[in-house]
């Protein structure tokens, strides 16, 4: 008696955890499609799903029906339908790329020791919006809502390297007037290109000692699902305790963090 008793009795999360298996099935048919990026036969679909074709196709009639698949009338293959759609463009305005990226540029931070600031591109260049600190005291001028200088910083020039060019060169021009010539330091028009050139082959952007001397950083770049850049997250530490090799414990860990925040943005 005490043994049925169990058995109706499940404790909350049990209760909470328990979906529906059908649904949960027949939604592996909808993420093949998602992941295969194009339209399928209903075998192939099947299987990528890892379904028979005789059982996945009345989930798919169930799903046409509301606009979630298409079944092409030339070919039979099936693609995502409009509903489907709808529901990723909706996904996507709601989607905010800081609010996406603090868990895990805090994470980024607890793991490594080091400090991690978020940047997005403001009015007057790349604007620094949430900060979090090293857990060793890092004398730096940055807090938030600091402007970065766009070719004297790792965070500027990973702006400068994946933004519009026209809108670089006019932004460097506000630079200098803004910060003056000793902090924007300004460099040879061959020698900014090198170094936004370096930054595309390898991903990320670094500074050895420079602005401040004894800081050292990677930033790397958050896409959106168009393929532009958002969002900038930058590592720093001292010099002493930080790998600034391009293959490095630390250009490596910003790099996964910001791929990480940008297949959740849907790039």
């Amino acid at each position: 008696m005490a043994a049925l008793e169990g058995d109706g009795n499940e404790s909350g999360s049990e209760k909470e955890r328990r979906g529906i298996q059908s649904i949960e099935a027949g939604g592996q048919l909808l993420l093949a499609l998602g992941a295969q990026g194009r339209p399928m036969p209903l075998r192939e679909l099947a299987k990528a799903a890892d379904m028979a074709p005789g059982k996945a196709h009345p989930y798919l009639v169930s799903f046409a029906k509301l606009g979630l698949v298409t079944q092409e009338a030339s070919t039979g293959y099936y693609w995502l339908g409009p509903t489907a759609m709808q529901l990723g463009l909706v996904t996507l305005r709601m989607l905010n790329p800081v609010r996406e990226a603090t868990p895990f540029a805090e994470a980024l931070a607890r793991e490594t020791g080091h400090s991690v600031g978020l940047s997005v591109w403001g009015n007057q260049g790349p604007t620094v919006v949430f900060l979090f600190d090293a857990i060793y005291p890092l004398h730096t001028n940055i807090r938030t809502g600091t402007v970065m200088s766009l070719a004297g910083t790792a965070t500027g020039r990973l702006f400068a390297a994946y933004l519009p060019a026209k809108l670089i060169e006019e932004s460097l021009l506000e630079d200098e007037r803004r910060l003056g010539p000793d902090i924007a330091k300004p460099i040879d028009t061959d020698d900014l290109q090198g170094m936004l050139n370096e930054v595309r082959k390898h991903g990320v952007s670094r500074s050895v000692n420079n602005p401040t001397p004894g800081v050292c950083s990677f930033a790397a770049p958050v896409f959106d699902y168009s393929g532009n850049i958002v969002l900038g997250i930058t590592l720093m530490g001292r010099s002493r305790s930080f790998d600034t090799s391009w293959s490095g414990t630390q250009a490596q860990a910003v790099k996964a963090c910001g791929v990480e925040v940008s297949r959740r943005l849907g790039h």
